[in-house]
């Protein structure tokens, strides 16, 4: 067997090791001085060797540009994703949409409704939103100048606001439906049960005093039912949804988050019949009183005199 020679790897490995050590510990001691000769130093040393190994940061910095180029392509992959399933969902939304306008249409000439021309509106900017945690109400830059009333419905491009309480010159203030002190009377459909919709300071109001619980469910179309002449009948107000604490609430229509300008619907009050009366005098025959009616001998329930030469014979 041949013998094995002395070993110098080991010892020069070890001494190698040792040195890195140092080096880096000395490095480190180094870096963690401070002293301003000591950071012109460290300045001048990575000035010096930094640029010279933009070679090794070549690799690096390529592949987290892959990897950045490949997390921004499957965003937006997601997002081409999401926004086919919303143009399906828009597409199934407009056919339904334009087979029940036909269908309204349709109605509305075999019925020959009159729409109401008083039915108007005018359109305000909302200048302030002035919503504390005990008043939720908004400013509009129409007022009496512009023939803006106290207590006309406003809507924006969806559905009912809120309901104008107080007017000035130029500005007039808007109520809006989830103050506490807002209570509208509204329809249920299509089971067309009466509620009166009451605001508690939180996005979604409550529906109280339903007349038929039971047949009311989430996502029913809740309208204005006029009822007290508050406002016009048939507003649309929002759907019915359940709340955390199991009472029916409304889910606004109205985008309550971008409310920048609104429309302040004209409603003028119904006429005033003075008497009842007087609608059923028109087309009715008076009748006669009792004396002046004359009734025809022999119809009153006595038989007639006989005539005396019958008697005689």
């Amino acid at each position: 067997m041949a013998a094995r020679g002395p070993d110098y790897i080991t010892p020069l490995r070890r001494v190698l090791i040792a040195l890195l050590a140092l080096v880096l510990l000395t490095m480190f001691l180094f870096w963690r001085i401070d002293s301003p000769r000591a950071e012109r130093a460290r300045v001048a040393l990575i000035d010096r060797f930094v640029p010279s190994f933009e070679w090794a940061l070549v690799p690096v910095t390529r592949l987290s540009q892959m990897v950045a180029g490949f997390q921004s392509y499957s965003r937006l992959y997601e997002q081409n994703q999401e926004l086919r399933r919303e143009l399906q969902r828009m597409t199934a939304w407009k056919e339904a949409a334009v087979q029940l306008e036909q269908e309204n249409a349709k109605l509305l000439a075999q019925n020959n409704v009159r729409i109401d021309p008083a039915l108007t509106s005018v359109t305000g900017m909302v200048t302030v939103d002035s919503g504390t945690a005990f008043r939720q109400s908004l400013l509009l830059n129409v007022g009496a100048r512009d023939g803006i009333v106290d207590g006309w419905a406003t809507m924006d491009g969806l559905g009912l606001v809120g309901r104008i309480s107080g007017v000035g010159e130029r500005t007039s203030r808007v109520l809006l439906l989830t103050d506490p002190s807002s209570r509208v009377p509204v329809t249920i459909q299509p089971s067309g049960q009466h509620a009166l919709l009451s605001g508690d300071n939180t996005p979604r109001p409550v529906l109280d005093f339903i007349e038929g619980p039971e047949n009311v469910r989430p996502g029913d179309r809740v309208v204005t039912s006029g009822d007290g002449g508050v406002f016009p009948p048939g507003l649309l107000v929002g759907q019915v949804a359940q709340g955390a604490d199991r009472r029916m609430r409304l889910s606004m229509a109205a985008d309550y988050g971008r409310l920048e300008f609104l429309r302040v619907v004209r409603s003028q009050p119904g006429e005033v019949l003075p008497d009842n009366g007087s609608l059923i005098t028109q087309g009715v025959v008076p009748s006669a009183p009792e004396q002046d009616i004359d009734l025809m001998p022999g119809f009153n329930g006595a038989s007639p005199a006989a005539p005396a030469d019958a008697a005689d014979d």
